[in-house]
């Protein structure tokens, strides 16, 4: 009796038809993948126990080439070098491997360098961004609280300096230059627009806040009169005299 495969499909199944929404996805996936023109991964060939690294090109010059342009430089000498250190920052122990080196790869690509600065940080990145989830992995099986804490100190120092390199190719990108954009801003007539900081004043006092009633009032009405209580006139003090039982002014 033939033992049928759990993966294999019944002979009546047809294939999976994919729904329209996963057939957008693949349409947006084709479209985008045809317009950045991937660059070729690498491969590794193992001759008498030493490594090579080589584009996996069917011609190793076009290989090369198109290497060059992902990553915004035409020295083949610091494609090969940049090569050479990825290689060593990826790999444990002398065994190259060929699937790490790729990933870091593709950050590099992925940054779409265009020189050999950004292209060198970029590679920076990469290896900074492994090192952070190595640690992370360790911070996750300490045993003791000494152990803890190196991984914890070394953890944030490498999430910062990636956020730090992450600005420093934003500031080299831009010239150093800030740009400021204002969107959505409505004036009305007669009003004023003030770009910067606005300080809110302090509260007025009730006083303040009755004198400024006026001006809430309709200005094609007659303003209404205040109406007061009249002030007394002050009445003087008569100053009397023991004279007789009189008291005189």
């Amino acid at each position: 009796m033939v033992k049928r495969n759990k993966r294999e499909p019944d002979a009546g199944q047809t294939g999976y038809q994919p729904t329209a929404r996963e057939q957008r996805v693949l349409g947006n996936f084709h479209a985008r993948r045809a317009a950045e023109k991937p660059s070729p991964r690498i491969k590794v060939l193992s001759r008498d126990k030493a490594a090579s690294i080589t584009p996996d090109h069917p011609e190793q010059a076009v290989g090369y080439w198109l290497l060059m342009e992902a990553l915004g430089t035409t020295d083949a000498d610091f494609v090969h070098g940049l090569l050479k250190q990825l290689a060593h920052a990826g790999s444990q122990g002398n065994q190259v491997d060929e699937a790490e080196i790729n990933f870091l790869l593709s950050i590099v690509k992925g940054v779409k360098p265009k020189d050999q600065l950004e292209a060198m940080l970029a590679a920076q990145m990469a290896v900074v961004h492994i090192a952070t989830l190595r640690f992370a992995r360790r911070l996750d099986h300490v045993e003791t609280l000494a152990q803890q804490d190196s991984a914890e100190r070394a953890l944030n120092k490498l999430a910062r300096t990636y956020a730090t390199q992450m600005e420093a190719l934003k500031r080299y990108r831009t010239g150093g230059e800030q740009k400021v954009t204002v969107q959505h801003v409505s004036v009305s007539e007669g009003g004023q627009a003030i770009v910067g900081n606005v300080t809110q004043a302090a509260r007025e006092t009730a006083p303040a806040k009755a004198a400024n009633l006026v001006a809430l009032t309709d200005a094609q009405k007659t303003a209404m009169t205040i109406v007061d209580k009249p002030e007394r006139a002050p009445v003087p003090l008569q100053r009397g005299r023991k004279d007789g039982g009189r008291s005189s002014p």
